[in-house]
């Protein structure tokens, strides 16, 4: 088994990096600039930065890396948790086995329709299914059933799922094999943390103690036909600097080895969690201003990736992180199963989350800040359904060739929201966005076909895309 985290490697790089200069800092912003990506040492560097002044430079580099790979758009969906049965015992998590004043639930293929339509009544086209790690209480079997439910469903407008990701338990290969003839997008497992001695601490009991297992989990799924994984760290377990060197070794050892990095890393902050000690008493905390440099300097290092952000963080700091490089967010969310039927209905419950939320604002409140902050919100999936998908996607992703397709189809996604779900406020902002857009498009003959796409849309038609 290989040992891909060298502990030792990355303290040493860690120590020797601890007062970089001005001139090295400004040379490695620069390199960022060309897109290919950073070494550790060069990673290293940027986390050192504590002038105001250059981590002024250090976003607005991270800003323009975002912007040469993916453009202006910001991907939208919507978590799903259709299960909160879980067999581990993580200290950082309110679904761990031995929380016991959590209600445990598995939610009904008719339950799950009707989350389905709670969330295609905001406007989402994707969704991430989530489930605990149990698979006594909510089987593989039933989870795939479970995709197949969703991707059912249709909403008053006549709108459905277009695309599911998946975040759920490291699987064997013979769970791969089946998995891998679903129409699935990306295939996500965070490690939570890259620190042996951490990670052992914080998960005293149950399959997810297993290291090794885990972290070579995205070698299994690309070995076995996934197309595209996502890796993420739950900061405030360890020290930040050490995890975000460790997980960009980790993407750099996928890509090494299968040419396909990560397709999305997620970096969540610990939320408090009902009877869930390490997110009430954080053993490292990291504060907004680190927070903000680690998501700018991941997006300087791979720059190829998609970068998530959660409604776990306030909505005056996702509004500062939309300048730094992210370029997918959930909107809307419920972390809890049944969360959406209960939104429309009932009082929520945060004591069945898994985590509390900072932005609990709705899809709808989301898209309008996300308008005037000059983004296009995007429900785009495209790529998964054309094909664009693995090493296909890296190699137009990788040069920034894939802004040419994220562009026009985030307009056209965008479009189909405001004729069907938008307030009048957010038609008047966000037609003004996109003929602003529009005249950007740097390819006449993809300028004109989104014309007639944004017209057919106006008529009536839905779905089309780049």
């Amino acid at each position: 088994m290989i040992n891909i985290i060298d502990e030792e490697k990355i303290h040493g790089i860690l120590d020797k990096k601890q007062n970089a200069d001005i001139s090295e800092v400004r040379d490695v912003l620069n390199k960022a600039k060309e897109l290919r990506g950073l070494d550790l040492e060069e990673i290293a560097t940027l986390l050192t930065i504590e002038s105001q002044d250059l981590l002024q430079e250090l976003y607005e580099t991270a800003l323009y890396v975002k912007r040469e790979i993916y453009g202006s758009r910001l991907v939208l969906f919507a978590p799903l948790y259709i299960s909160n049965y879980c067999a581990n015992n993580c200290l950082y998590c309110g679904f761990r086995a031995d929380n016991k004043e959590i209600e445990r639930r598995t939610l009904s293929l008719d339950e799950i329709k009707e989350e389905t339509i709670g969330i295609l009544e905001q406007g989402h086209k994707r969704v991430l299914m989530l489930m605990g790690e149990n698979h006594q209480a909510c089987s593989f079997d039933y989870f795939l059933e479970a995709i197949d439910t969703v991707y059912s469903v249709q909403d008053s407008k006549g709108s459905s799922i277009r695309r599911i990701n998946i975040e759920i338990a490291p699987l064997t290969d013979e769970e791969f094999h089946k998995l891998k003839d679903v129409k699935i997008g990306t295939y996500t497992v965070f490690q939570e943390s890259y620190h042996r001695e951490t990670y052992k601490k914080m998960h005293p009991s149950g399959k997810k103690s297993d290291y090794d297992f885990r972290i070579n989990t995205m070698d299994r799924a690309l070995e076995n036909g996934m197309h595209d994984v996502g890796i993420g760290t739950l900061f405030g377990l360890y020290d930040y600097k050490f995890e975000v060197l460790a997980m960009i070794e980790h993407a750099k050892h996928l890509d090494r080895k299968f040419n396909v990095g990560p397709h999305t890393i997620s970096i969540p902050r610990i939320n408090p969690a009902k009877n869930a000690p390490a997110s009430l008493d954080i053993p490292h905390k990291v504060s907004d201003e680190n927070f903000k440099k680690l998501v700018a300097a991941i997006r300087c290092s791979v720059p190829y990736t998609g970068m998530i952000l959660s409604t776990r963080e306030s909505v005056a700091l996702r509004n500062q992180l939309f300048d730094l490089g992210i370029s997918q967010i959930s909107a809307g969310s419920r972390t809890n199963p049944g969360g959406y039927k209960q939104a429309f209905g009932l009082d929520h419950v945060e004591d069945e989350s898994q985590f509390l939320l900072n932005d609990s604002r709705s899809s709808g409140e989301v898209i309008k800040d996300v308008l005037q902050h000059g983004f296009i919100p995007s429900f785009c999936t495209a790529c998964y359904r054309l094909g664009r998908v693995g090493e296909d996607f890296m190699d137009q992703a990788k040069p920034g060739l894939i802004k040419l397709f994220c562009q026009p189809n985030g307009l056209t996604t965008l479009k189909e929201y405001l004729v069907s779900y938008a307030d009048e406020e957010t038609i008047e902002i966000g037609n003004a966005l996109i003929e602003k857009e529009l005249a950007e498009i740097p390819n006449e003959k993809v300028r004109n076909k989104a014309k007639e796409y944004l017209k057919r849309i106006e008529e009536g038609d839905r779905d089309l895309y780049f």
